[in-house]
């Protein structure tokens, strides 16, 4: 699975199966998603919710999204 589809699958999940629950319930958390599997994992941060799906599916790619946000993290110097 390239990288694009790991990112594009892994958003269809959250978009049609996640995304109502979660930003009711747990708005500001992480979740990673592996998306072969459609398994999801939750996190107060980046790197609880990225552990939790590597110890679930050591061999597979996952990604991580900040629920309720368009983006998980934001490097960098603000804007004046």
């Amino acid at each position: 699975m390239t990288t694009s589809d790991l990112l594009r699958r892994s958003q269809e999940i959250y978009d049609h199966r996640l995304k109502q629950n979660l930003e009711r319930t747990d708005f500001h958390a992480f979740v990673a998603i592996e998306p072969q599997s459609g398994d999801y994992f939750l996190g107060r941060t980046l790197s609880e919710a990225a552990a939790a799906a590597a110890a679930a599916h050591p061999n597979r790619r996952s990604c991580v999204l900040r629920v309720g946000h368009d983006t998980t993290i934001t490097i960098g110097a603000g804007m004046s």
